[in-house]
């Protein structure tokens, strides 16, 4: 896999500060079903860095950690290597578990990055990664997301074209299904028709599609939403068929959907976020529902965007036509269902 500089947008915290908002609804418990935390040359987003956003008004209650490659192992065998993200994720976990910073349980959950390439083989990386995880092990992501426009990228790494074809990775993921593991899994809208075939053939592993399916906004798909929707909707439609699929709602602020908010004078106001991300937001509920769908922060990948507050704001916006069950399936419910957690107060 082909590794470049990742082409996430730079994190301006003096920018961010021009506008801010006071969390609505408060009281609402949260599970952030979707981030990343990281020490690179490019930014340090660890455990205070995370504490300090949701410090900041909204109750999260707990969070999912996802693979980014961060703090892998330096030496040993190249398939072990990211047996130390788990490590390191975990003992985030047990920081929080302690109850020195409150009730909040972050990094519940770990979603890590075994290469399921690796076919039946992958076994031995995920009896390590369960056996460093304390119990938190829920998932496993590699990186799909390819296009064929090279302005089409949202990754440091670049995968091979069909990789969701090989059928040393379809054993590796039916292999998640044996240790009740599930695919999270990141791709473009051109790519959701090949995800079903994967998905169909793999109907006992739970497929988690990552930041509402990625409609594509930049490259050959600039000026094309009104194609965009209407191809990411039907891929989508076909996979909501699918009862062993779930949707992850959020991602929105990296540069590849083609919101240029980050490019205006002040950070964009929830309700501005909500406006441009309705349209998604209908078409996902309509086809999966609350019960299969459930909101992720992406953080750190999206603050160069938007802040946390006025993210989960947004998303307050965006639910607040539904019923207190569809909310709380939103917002806690199916990510608790999902990844197995244990939530506090989500009732």
């Amino acid at each position: 896999m082909q590794i470049v500089p990742a082409p996430h947008l730079p994190v301006r915290d003096a920018w961010l500060a021009l506008h801010r908002e006071d969390a609505l609804l408060p009281e609402l418990p949260i599970v952030d079903a979707h981030h990343h935390l990281w020490d690179r040359q490019t930014g340090r987003y660890l455990a205070d860095e995370f504490r300090q956003d949701m410090a900041a008004g909204h109750r999260i209650v707990s969070t999912v950690f996802v693979q980014c490659r961060s703090m892998l192992r330096t030496d040993g065998p190249d398939a072990m290597k990211p047996v130390g993200e788990v490590e390191f994720a975990n003992g985030v976990a047990a920081m929080f578990a302690s109850g020195t910073y409150g009730a909040m349980r972050c990094c519940e959950a770990i979603v890590a990055g075994a290469d399921l390439a690796l076919g039946h083989d992958v076994d031995a990386v995920i009896e390590a990664m369960l056996e460093v995880s304390g119990g938190r092990l829920r998932g496993i992501r590699n990186p799909l997301a390819w296009h064929a426009d090279e302005r089409v990228r949202s990754s440091p790494v670049t995968p091979p074209r069909d990789l969701m074809q090989n059928a040393a990775f379809i054993d590796g993921v039916r292999t998640l299904g044996r240790y009740g593991l599930s695919l999270d899994v990141w791709v473009y809208h051109t790519q959701l028709d090949a995800l079903f075939e994967l998905a169909r053939l793999v109907p006992d592993v739970t497929i988690v599609i990552d930041h509402f399916g990625g409609p594509v906004g930049v490259g050959i798909h600039a000026g094309q939403t009104t194609q965009t929707r209407a191809a990411w909707s039907a891929s989508l439609r076909r996979l909501a068929a699918l009862p062993n699929t779930r949707l992850k709602l959020g991602g929105a602020g990296m540069p590849v959907f083609g919101f240029d908010f980050a490019q205006a004078e002040r950070p964009p106001a929830s309700e501005t976020l909500a406006a441009a991300w309705k349209p998604y937001f209908d078409v996902c509920m309509e086809l999966f529902g609350a019960e299969r769908c459930m909101f992720e922060s992406n953080f750190p990948v999206d603050k160069g965007m938007f802040s946390y507050t006025v993210l989960w704001n947004a998303f307050k916006r965006l639910a607040a036509s539904g019923s207190m069950t569809e909310r709380s399936a939103l917002f806690s419910r199916t990510a608790t269902t999902t990844y197995g957690l244990t939530v506090p107060g989500d009732e």
